[in-house]
């Protein structure tokens, strides 16, 4: 079966559209997407603090820190002292935070179901079959390309 020329644009608009339809669901909520963010990269790395923090948004500790600052005032983070070094401090997101992301994923579970209750339903399971093949094709190693030895360089 020979793949559509346009294969990679029609992914490209469906993730466009996926990502407005998660966007819409958490509109809902009062806390920014950067923020929501930071939430979720804490919540599932328990030993993060400000500059991993700042190493995983690519950005510099103090703006980090200030986003720390922000979800720490709104109570949805805290930070305290790490037990092995008591000099070092961890980033928790609180029982609010946790709460906030169960809430966000549920709605965006929701709006997606919603789209998805609109198609057929075999459209629905080979869906489902795309999306396992393609992250199982996405998360496999790339073999390296060997060099040609045919082709030298200067």
């Amino acid at each position: 079966m020979e793949r559509p020329a346009d294969l990679a644009a029609a992914i490209d608009a469906a993730a466009g559209t996926l990502i407005a339809v998660l966007d819409s669901a958490a509109a809902r909520h009062q806390v920014p997407p950067t923020q929501l963010r930071v939430l979720t990269l804490i919540s599932s790395r328990p030993e993060t603090n400000v500059n991993g923090l700042a190493e995983l948004l690519d950005v510099v500790p103090s703006s980090a820190s200030r986003l720390c600052d922000r979800l720490e005032a709104t109570g949805l983070l805290r930070r305290v002292p790490d037990p092995r070094d008591r000099r070092e401090v961890r980033l928790v997101a609180t029982a609010a935070a946790l709460t906030l992301l169960r809430q966000l994923a549920e709605q965006r579970q929701r709006a997606v179901q919603s789209v998805l209750d609109r198609m057929p339903a075999r459209m629905q399971h080979d869906l489902l079959l795309a999306l396992v093949a393609f992250g199982r094709a996405a998360t496999q190693s790339v073999p390296e390309q060997q060099p040609d030895p045919a082709v030298q360089t200067a």
